[in-house]
């Protein structure tokens, strides 16, 4: 038995036969639509192999199709799917579009599996090659989506892209980076909570390079007024 309908706000279709099903987002991207076939859906949680077509909205012709060995997400309870959402500790979508390396062009992350800190979603991210006319995937941006707390966040305004990372539930770091064209990451910026020493006390330490240099400073602050929001 197959069946179909519209779901928002995404203009998402979903077809479900024998566990596979078939969406399509219409609006996720600004220039691209895209059509998602994922091997195994039950009740909210869809997982295993996908298959992620990007259609130009130009031209209506197939871009460039990427496959994911777990292309793992839930659904909303009105059966949405999502996309472009990054939450620390709560929903990231299994597409995200972004420009990720600030260069004037939209780049892809897609979810694959749960790979990152504490079981936390990975994904593999793809930056578009002007010369090449396609999306090819970034080694040093993947890593960052497999080594901290899931998908790292852009601040478009600062150029920064910005990871967190933690150690238990007392011991957090959030990291920035910069894009340095045609030679990668640099690391600018950290902020490090620590509340491990068990005296009811957090260590605050600031770390920025600045004229080539790191620059560090630490502050203790009563554990009941650093995080009394």
């Amino acid at each position: 038995m197959m069946n179909s309908r519209f779901l928002l706000p995404f203009a998402l279709l979903g077809v479900a036969a024998f566990g596979q099903k078939q969406f399509e987002l219409k609006d996720a991207s600004k220039n691209y639509e895209v059509k998602i076939n994922v091997e195994n859906c039950e009740k909210d949680e869809c997982k295993g192999k996908g298959i992620i077509e990007l259609i130009d909205k130009k031209t209506s012709k197939k871009f460039q199709t990427f496959t994911s060995d777990d292309l793992n997400f839930y659904l909303k309870a009105d059966q949405q799917l999502t996309a472009n959402i990054i939450q620390l500790y709560d929903e990231q979508s299994p597409l995200i579009f972004n420009d990720f390396n600030f260069d004037g062009t939209e780049d892809i992350a897609i979810r694959n599996g749960n790979e990152s800190s504490y079981g936390g979603p990975s994904y593999e991210v793809y930056v578009f090659n002007s010369t090449k006319k396609q999306f090819i995937i970034s080694e040093e941006l993947t890593s960052l989506a497999y080594e901290n707390l899931g998908m790292f966040q852009t601040d478009p305004e600062r150029k920064r892209l910005i990871t967190y990372s933690k150690s238990g539930c007392c011991w957090h770091l959030m990291t920035e980076y910069a894009v340095v064209p045609k030679k990668g990451l640099l690391k600018m910026y950290e902020l490090e909570e620590d509340a491990t020493g068990g005296d009811e006390i957090v260590r605050v330490t600031k770390r920025e390079f600045k004229n080539n240099k790191w620059v560090a400073k630490t502050t203790k602050y009563p554990i009941n007024q650093y995080y009394k929001d």
